[in-house]
């Protein structure tokens, strides 16, 4: 049986967890896709992929990020090549900071098969109540 939109979505959150876990940045890097743009983030107008896999390999290689977990899924929109939903990212580092937000996501199926974010927007506290996320 196919795999819904939701489901999609959760496993693709899973597994960035689970590669986050075992610092394995070639299996995390395989979720981001090359076209991938970051926006929202502080002191950047966009992030790339280029800029997403060296603060991934840093960060992989420091062994800095103790756990990240994903609260609260909302489906927004879904096609069969798309899917966009919200939810809130915890990012828990070694030193005990927590790094909490509502995030937009968008996941695009790539011509290999794999489903890959093309688009993330961290959400301010409005944008994320309007769309169903709770903080």
């Amino acid at each position: 049986m196919p795999q819904t939109a939701r489901q999609i979505a959760q496993q693709w959150l899973d597994d960035c967890c689970d590669t986050l876990a075992r610092y394995d940045h070639a299996a995390h890097m395989n979720l981001i896709s090359r076209r991938v743009q970051v926006y929202g983030v502080p002191g950047f107008e966009v992030i790339g992929y280029d800029d997403w896999h060296a603060q991934c390999e840093y960060e992989f290689g420091k062994k800095l990020i103790a756990s990240t977990c994903y609260d609260g899924l909302e489906l927004l929109d879904s096609g069969e090549r798309q899917i966009r939903f919200a939810t809130v990212e915890t990012v828990t580092a070694v030193d005990g900071t927590v790094d909490s937000h509502p995030i937009e996501i968008l996941l695009s199926l790539e011509d290999d098969g794999q489903w890959r974010v093309t688009e993330e927007r961290l959400l301010t506290p409005v944008e994320a109540l309007q769309r169903g996320i709770a903080l």
